[in-house]
């Protein structure tokens, strides 16, 4: 029992002191509590003093703005009203100026309605004497008709022939003499150009050419060059495409061929082959080769050369290349290249002359022979090929015609045309320019019409433009159309093996029937 009451005091004890350490700390939160209580409250009255104080200053700058907008607002309208006020004057001003107008119109009007009743009595008395005219006219009319014993119209028939007559021989008159004046002066101008042109540009006597024989050391190197079996002579033909002729002159082989570059290649590779001493198939195939590749930039440098001495602009490869080719094509012993120069220089003194472009006429007389260069290859005349190579490669019509029509195949469509034909024909004739004498000329011109004569039907034929054409004139009687046409082809074949002749030579078969009566 004791020790009940024991632990029973002990744990009454305990739970009064847990009452007292829970009393304690209710009363701490309390006042942990009350001290939150009080900071809010003063946090919250902070906060009201600054939310007022923050609306007090919006208030304030809500004042200023509108006080700004006002006086703002107030200058714009001070501004308008004195706007309005200028431009209610100056309407006043219009007004006044309108006003003054009318006032002079209103005299104006009066004064031409004055003139309108002067200008009617005027009118008025005019048709009265128009009218004593008349009359006066038609008795003068009859008058003369009574003294002439003519009528008006007979009278003015006469009178008409009379003054005809006298008109058409001064217009007559007049039309002479300007003509003689012109052909005069036009001939005196024309010399002068030509003369001056010509006096502009200088060059040597005899333009060089092209060869095509090969000196040997000694004729023991015609064997080697023959070579066993005759093979080393048979690779330079099949390599070069030329014909060696080895022939009983001593020293001395000839190269014969129609293409000037493959002749001037074959040239090169024997003279090479005889300065090396080793000549087989092998090595004349590597000549060859070397050589071709050579020409090729020979042929581009001439070519950009000539490009580069008349400061030519906006050329083709094409053409560059083409001219270059050139220098190893002659005619008649004249350089084609040297030639084409000649012309386009002379084309250009003669436009500058006239006051034309010289540009364009230097271009076209340089261009006009760029057909040579592959008439080799192309079938054709040479002006045609040349105008086809400059129209593919974009020049101008008028260069392409001035082309074409150089050897006059197709009407002129410029000046410029005529200024080639002109230049070409100062070069080729021009002392010295070409080697063929004037008997060999002569008599080839004499050869061709002696070939035309000796067909049957043939009436005349007619050697023109230096060799280049054949006119034929048959007999319409024994030769109909269809005889013509074969007579044209038959006399080209002819020409083809009977003569030898650079470029082309035009056959040109006139038949022509006239009927012709007389009236007595």
């Amino acid at each position: 029992m004791i020790g009940l009451n024991i632990l029973l005091a002990i744990g009454g004890a305990s739970l009064a002191a847990l009452g007292l350490l829970l009393l304690w700390f209710a009363k701490k939160k309390i006042n942990n509590a009350k001290e939150l209580l009080t900071e809010s409250r003063k946090k919250w009255k902070n906060t009201k003093r600054e939310i007022e104080t923050e609306k007090r200053e919006a208030l304030l700058k809500v004042k200023d703005e509108i006080y700004k907008k006002r006086t703002e607002f107030e200058l714009e309208l001070k501004h308008e009203r004195i706007d309005l006020e200028r431009q209610r004057n100056k309407l006043n001003s219009k007004y006044e100026t309108i006003e003054k107008k009318e006032n002079e119109l209103d005299s104006l009007r009066y004064e031409l309605q004055q003139k309108e009743r002067n200008i009617s009595r005027a009118e008025d008395m005019l048709r009265v004497n128009e009218t004593k005219l008349k009359n006066l006219y038609a008795e003068l009319i009859n008058k003369l008709e009574r003294v002439s014993n003519m009528s008006q119209d007979d009278a003015k028939q006469t009178l008409l022939e009379t003054l005809q007559a006298e008109v058409q021989l001064l217009n007559q008159k007049w039309i002479h003499k300007v003509e003689e004046e012109a052909h005069q002066i036009a001939k005196e101008k024309a010399i002068s150009i030509v003369v001056t042109a010509m006096q502009r540009y200088t060059a040597d006597q005899v333009t060089p050419h092209s060869s095509s024989v090969v000196h040997l050391p000694n004729d023991e190197m015609k064997g080697r060059i023959i070579g066993k079996e005759g093979r080393n002579i048979k690779a330079l033909e099949m390599a070069t495409g030329m014909e060696f002729v080895i022939g009983e002159m001593p020293e001395i082989i000839t190269i014969s061929g129609f293409n000037p570059i493959r002749r001037e290649i074959a040239q090169r590779s024997l003279e090479r082959l005889i300065a090396d001493g080793r000549i087989n198939p092998t090595k004349i195939e590597e000549t060859v080769t070397q050589c071709e590749k050579e020409i090729e930039e020979i042929i581009q440098e001439y070519g950009k050369e000539t490009v580069l001495e008349f400061n030519l602009q906006g050329l083709a490869p094409e053409i560059i290349t083409l001219l270059g080719k050139l220098h190893f094509r002659t005619s008649f012993s004249q350089n084609v290249l040297n030639h084409s120069k000649e012309v386009g220089v002379f084309a250009r003194c003669i436009a500058e002359e006239l006051g034309l472009n010289g540009s364009i006429a230097l271009r076209a007389g340089l261009l006009h022979d760029i057909g040579k260069a592959v008439t080799a290859e192309v079938e054709g005349p040479h002006a045609q090929i040349g105008a086809d190579i400059a129209k593919r490669c974009g020049e101008d019509p008028i260069i392409v015609n001035a082309i074409a029509a150089h050897h006059q195949e197709v009407p002129f469509a410029s000046v410029y045309a005529i200024l080639v034909v002109i230049a070409d024909t100062i070069s080729a004739s021009r002392p010295g320019a070409r080697r063929e004498t004037f008997a060999a000329y002569i008599k080839r011109l004499e050869k061709l019409e002696e070939i035309a004569s000796h067909f049957d039907g043939v009436k005349k034929a007619y050697a023109l433009q230096a060799g280049r054409e054949i006119r034929v004139i048959v007999q319409e009687d024994l030769l109909d159309d269809a005889k013509s046409q074969c007579l044209a082809r038959d006399l080209a074949k002819k020409i083809e093996e009977e003569m030898n002749f650079p470029g082309q030579i035009k056959v040109n078969v006139i038949r022509e029937k006239r009927a012709i009566e007389y009236a007595r």
